[in-house]
C-alpha cells in the first residue's frame, strides 16, 4: 500500500539541491580526480593539535554541558580580539555570535533581515549556498556581474538609481567562490558608502580571507560601515568538522539571531568551540600552520593554472588565483561544460559546470576547478584527463 502524506510547506517549491553536493556523490570513486568539491586538504588539517585540545577540554566534565546560544564565552573573547585586529577597531564581545559554520549564520540572517519578496543582490556567478538560503527565504534575487576586481559597482549603482531597494547585498569579498576574484579596496569603500546612502545591509561572506598567497587580503568591507555584517569560519584554516563559524554584527542583529538560534538548535557544540578557542588563541602556532597551508595551496594553484594554459592554450581564459581555493575557467571555443562533464567523468576527472552558479548569466562555457586537495603531479594528470575528454587537445 502506498502512503499519502500531508503536503509540505510551499517555501520548498522551486528549491533545488546543491549541484556541487550532488556531484560529489558521483565523484567519490577512487579512480576520479576531484576538482569539483570546495574541500580543504585533510592532510593539512592539524589532527594532533586538535586531539590535544580535545583532550584538554574533556578533562573537565563541566565543559560537557550546553553552552550559551551566542557561543562559548572564551571563544567569543578570542574572536573579538582577532576581529579587532582585522577591522582596526575594538570589536565588543556582544558583536560576536558563534554559529554552526558560517552557513548557519547566513541562514539565520536570512530570517532576521528578509521578509518574503525582499530584494537581495548577489554576485554573478554566485555562491551556491547563498542562493539556496535566499531562495528558501522567498527573496527576490537580482545578480550583478563580477570582473577582475570583484562585484561591478557600476552595475549595482545602475540598479539603485533605477529605484531598486535591496534589503541585503551579499558579497564573497576575498577569493570569490566560484569566481576566484577579490573585491578591490576602492570598491569596498564605495560599496559601504552605497549601503549607508541607500539603507541596505551588506553581508560580507569571508571564509577564505586568510588563505592569501603573496599579499594579505584587503581590509574587510566591515571596516568602512556599521551596515556590514561580516561572516567567517575556522573550516578552511583548521578543519570543517569543528563547524565553528562566526558573525560580527551590531548587537541588535546578534540578539535577533539569538532568538532564532534558540529555536533551531539551542546552542552549538561547547566541545568543538573550546577546541577552536584554544587553537585560535595560540597565535604563534596558528601563524605557522596557516603559512604552511598558504604555501601548499599557492603552489597547487600555480600548477593547475599552468597545466590548463599549457594544454588548452587560447581555448580558455582562467583566473590567476591570489588566494582561496578556486580557479574559474571560460572556454573560448564554444565548449559546453555541462555536456563535457559526462565524458570528463568517464576519463576520470570531475569539475563543476559554470551553470551551477548562474543567476541571470549563461555560464554554459565556464567551469569551476578546486586545486586544494591534489598535489601538482595529480593536478597535471587531471588536466591531461580533461584534455582527453575534450577531444585530445
Amino acid at each position: 500500500m502506498s502512503a499519502t502524506f500531508p503536503p509540505l510547506a510551499r517555501r520548498l517549491d522551486g528549491l533545488q539541491s546543491s549541484a556541487i553536493r550532488d556531484l560529489l556523490k558521483l565523484t567519490s570513486r577512487a579512480d576520479i580526480i576531484g576538482l569539483a568539491g570546495g574541500l580543504p586538504d585533510a592532510e593539512l588539517m592539524p589532527r594532533d593539535r586538535i586531539a590535544a585540545a580535545a583532550d584538554a577540554a574533556l578533562s573537565d566534565r563541566s565543559r560537557l554541558q550546553y553552552t550559551e546560544s551566542p557561543g562559548w564565552g572564551p571563544l567569543r573573547e578570542v574572536l573579538a580580539v582577532r576581529e579587532s585586529g582585522r577591522l582596526g577597531r575594538a570589536v565588543a564581545v556582544e558583536e560576536i555570535f558563534v554559529t554552526h559554520g558560517s552557513q548557519q549564520a547566513l541562514s539565520l540572517l536570512s530570517e532576521v533581515l528578509l521578509d518574503p519578496g525582499a530584494l537581495v543582490i548577489v554576485e554573478d556567478p554566485a555562491y551556491v549556498g547563498a542562493l539556496q538560503v535566499f531562495r528558501a527565504a522567498g527573496a527576490r534575487i537580482v545578480a550583478v556581474p563580477l570582473d577582475s576586481e570583484g562585484m561591478r559597482l557600476d552595475a549595482l549603482r545602475t540598479l539603485l538609481e533605477a529605484g531598486e531597494r535591496p534589503a541585503v547585498v551579499h558579497t564573497v569579498s576575498n577569493f570569490h567562490n566560484p569566481g576566484g576574484v577579490t573585491l578591490a579596496p576602492q570598491r569596498r569603500r564605495e560599496l559601504a558608502n552605497l549601503a549607508e546612502r541607500y539603507g541596505f545591509w551588506i553581508i560580507e561572506d569571508d571564509p577564505y580571507g586568510e588563505l592569501w598567497f603573496e599579499r594579505p587580503s584587503p581590509a574587510p568591507v566591515a571596516t568602512y560601515s556599521p551596515n556590514v555584517i561580516r561572516l567567517s569560519s575556522a573550516s578552511k584554516i583548521l578543519a570543517p568538522t569543528l563547524r565553528a563559524g562566526w558573525m560580527i554584527a551590531p548587537a541588535p542583529v546578534c540578539r535577533a539571531v539569538e532568538l532564532l538560534k534558540q529555536g533551531a538548535d539551542l546552542c552549538g557544540s561547547a566541545l568543538t568551540q573550546q577546541i577552536t578557542a584554544e587553537l585560535l588563541a595560540d597565535t604563534d602556532w596558528l601563524a605557522g600552520h596557516v603559512d604552511t597551508v598558504r604555501e601548499v595551496y599557492g603552489a597547487r594553484a600555480g600548477a593547475l593554472v599552468g597545466a590548463m594554459r599549457a594544454r588548452f592554450g587560447d581555448r580558455i581564459v582562467s583566473t590567476d588565483p591570489a588566494g582561496g581555493m578556486f580557479v574559474w575557467v571560460d572556454f573560448t571555443d564554444g565548449t559546453d561544460t555541462a555536456a563535457l562533464l559526462p565524458r570528463a567523468l568517464d576519463a576520470g576527472v570531475a569539475y563543476v559546470p559554470g551553470n551551477a552558479f548562474a543567476v541571470s548569466t549563461d555560464y554554459t562555457r565556464s567551469m569551476r576547478l578546486c586545486f586544494t586537495t591534489s598535489d601538482a603531479a595529480t593536478l597535471t594528470e587531471a588536466v591531461d584527463r580533461l584534455a582527453k575528454a575534450h577531444g585530445g587537445v
